[in-house]
């Protein structure tokens, strides 16, 4: 199992830190197949694995059971579960997925996801957002514009993450806004992967001009078809 690089817990170290590096060394081996279904964990052994406490142990494989990755069984232990069963939702498991060999698969998946789910918030937004929404989209599409042509990615990419999550949430669909973590996990994943060109191509600047321009309008339809043109060019560059 790779997680052995683990090291103690340091005092100074923050817990939440701690916790999560022995969640992404456990959860990261069960998404790579390291850790196949129905493989065995035990908290003494993880204990002695981090050399942290059984409290410690304890709580991270509850979180790692709440992503449905591992479940406890009396007498046995801790069992790794099948693929089908885990939470795809979770923030976690979609990083953990796209720094595995399933990379393409998941950003098919998501990307598949986005376009059946963003043109419609798109179009919810035209009709629902309220006039700070309306203004702010219009403000974050041109920091988008501003910062593509500069080649500044991880800007560009903070600004992504609000123009699409602010669309979300605008929409009044809470199915919609639940979704934001999703959202933001691929397009840093792009990143992350190397998926990004370095200057943003000039049709996604001006699609993402042309959606905030119909949601500030109040233009429904041209809200939708703006966004589906834009995730058309997504899907066009993963695939």
């Amino acid at each position: 199992m790779t997680a052995q690089s683990v090291k103690p817990h340091s005092p100074i170290e923050p817990a939440e830190v701690f916790y999560s590096r022995i969640l992404d060394a456990v959860g990261r081996d069960i998404i790579n197949g390291t850790l196949p279904q129905g493989s065995r964990l035990t908290i003494d052994g993880l204990q002695q694995q981090f050399g942290v406490s059984r409290t410690v142990v304890r709580d991270c494989m509850r979180i790692l059971e709440s992503m449905n990755l591992v479940f406890s069984k009396r007498r046995i232990g801790i069992v790794v579960q099948a693929r089908e069963r885990w939470n795809v939702y979770d923030a976690r498991v979609i990083r953990w997925r796209l720094g595995g060999p399933g990379r393409a698969d998941q950003f098919r998946s998501l990307t598949q996801l986005r376009c059946a789910v963003e043109p419609a918030a798109a179009l919810a937004a035209a009709g629902n957002a309220t006039q700070e929404e309306r203004a702010r989209v219009v403000e974050l599409a041109a920091q988008l514009r501003s910062l593509g042509e500069s080649g500044k990615l991880d800007e560009f990419l903070e600004v992504d993450i609000e123009f699409h999550a602010l669309i979300l949430k605008a929409s009044g669909n809470e199915m919609f806004s639940a979704l934001t973590e999703v959202v933001a996990e691929v397009l840093s994943g792009r990143t992350r992967h190397g998926l990004m060109p370095h200057n943003p191509r000039e049709h996604a600047l001006a699609r993402h001009e042309e959606v905030a321009a119909a949601i500030s309008s109040g233009d429904v339809r041209a809200a939708e078809f703006s966004m589906t043109s834009l995730l058309a060019e997504v899907r066009q560059a993963i695939t």
